[in-house]
């Protein structure tokens, strides 16, 4: 009988054993798997299912915001113009997000990794290695971003969301990242280029086989999926300039005062580039463009990398340790010394709503730094580091602006 006892419990610890070896696993597998979903953002899908948000309209007390009727529902978002920025500032610790709208060859990708990888933060974003998004998370959090942007959160709301996408899904996509709905406040931020150098950039591209045709197309609720391709097959590898210029509803035309006007305001992609009022449609994205940039809390020019800097740095009080890249030509200016002169006339011809959007741009670029300016006590100071970060003001007196 005592044996038989012996036996009983000798089952018995193995048995507990076995339980508790399972638990073990059990918990290092949800360990393990909760660090793959952190790192791999698998707590929402790549191509985010857009719930009912709204597009940006009116001001209210120098913040820009509007609700759109979606399926019965209102929704507002609140985006911070740059005024009101002036006023209130980016808090990184808050409700604050930072929202990159960022436009096809337009050096986009150099300052997506600037904002990534240089800016001096008290908790820096985390960039591991052999992958190419980073987690910028707000301090003392483990899943709240301040960054919505490719190399943070990757394309959540299709890829190169143009503004009337964005401002349709970004508090959605951020709220199923998160796991919980919140109000936050969005500072809208963009890069422009001049578009003769943008629009060779993209051809360039285009030619050695890009498509972006996986882009989503959202507008008014729905998704645009018919879209007409300039090309047969799977891409437009070596197509030449005249070619890529004659497609009437290429995309590549006029595309920065496209990404930034309000679609729903000339009837999405409806008609796109077949109407009888054309010029009308054009009118009306063309003024659509200029409010909606005048009223997002930051943009920069290409053109003038320092300056961009410089306001950047003076809209969200966040300083970049590396400078910006002076590059603005690189292989488009290749493209443009081998064009005839009726080939840069119709360049010209097909981006002229993106050439006046960029002489509207660099004036008020220029008020802005002229301001911010005004108001720096420490401009000189300030300046030098963003030209000249390895000198000192004894040693270059002479680079003000």
């Amino acid at each position: 009988m005592l044996y038989s006892a012996f036996e009983n419990m000798k089952r018995w610890v193995k048995m507990i054993r076995v339980i508790g070896g399972l638990c073990l696993v059990t918990l290092l597998g949800i360990t393990y798997v909760s660090y793959l979903c952190h790192n791999s953002l698998c707590l929402a899908p790549e191509r985010f299912s857009l719930s009912q948000r709204s597009s940006i309209g009116g001001r209210v007390s120098g913040v820009s915001s509007s609700s759109t009727s979606i399926s019965g529902s209102t929704v507002e978002i609140e985006s911070v113009s740059f005024k009101e920025a002036q006023i209130r500032g980016f808090d990184i610790t808050s409700r604050d997000v930072i929202v990159f709208l960022h436009i096809q060859k337009t050096g986009g990708t150099t300052f997506g990794r600037h904002l990534v990888r240089d800016l001096n933060l008290e908790t820096p974003c985390i960039c591991p290695r052999k992958r190419k998004r980073c987690d910028c998370f707000r301090p003392n959090t483990v899943n709240e971003q301040w960054l919505f942007s490719r190399y943070s959160t990757g394309w959540k709301c299709g890829l190169h969301a143009d503004w009337t996408e964005l401002t349709d899904c970004v508090e959605g996509a951020l709220d199923e990242y998160e796991g919980m709905a919140k109000r936050r406040r969005y500072f809208f931020i963009t890069v422009l280029r001049d578009p003769i150098h943008r629009y060779l950039s993209e051809f360039r591209h285009v030619q050695r086989g890009a498509t972006w045709k996986s882009a989503r197309h959202w507008c008014g609720g729905q998704e645009f999926t018919s879209l007409p391709h300039c090309y047969k097959g799977s891409n437009w590898t070596g197509v030449e300039l005249d070619e890529f210029m004659n497609c009437p509803y290429n995309l590549a035309h006029n595309r920065q005062t496209r990404m930034l006007a309000d679609l729903t305001l000339a009837g999405c992609y409806t008609g796109y580039n077949s109407t009888a009022d054309q010029m009308e449609r054009d009118r009306i994205l063309l003024q659509s463009a200029k409010k909606n940039l005048a009223e997002m809390a930051y943009f920069g020019l290409t053109e003038q990398q320092s300056v961009s800097q410089y306001i950047f740095e003076q809209t969200f009080q966040l300083d970049f340790a590396n400078s910006f890249d002076q590059a603005n030509a690189t292989l488009s200016a290749q493209a443009i010394a081998e064009l005839t002169s009726a080939q840069i006339e119709q360049v010209r011809q097909l981006n002229s709503l993106d050439a006046e959007l960029l002489d509207f741009a660099r004036k008020l670029l220029q008020e802005r730094f002229e301001l911010l300016k005004r108001r720096d006590p420490y401009f000189r100071q300030h300046w030098l580091r963003v030209v000249r970060p390895f000198k000192s003001e004894a040693t270059d007196g002479n680079s003000l602006v």
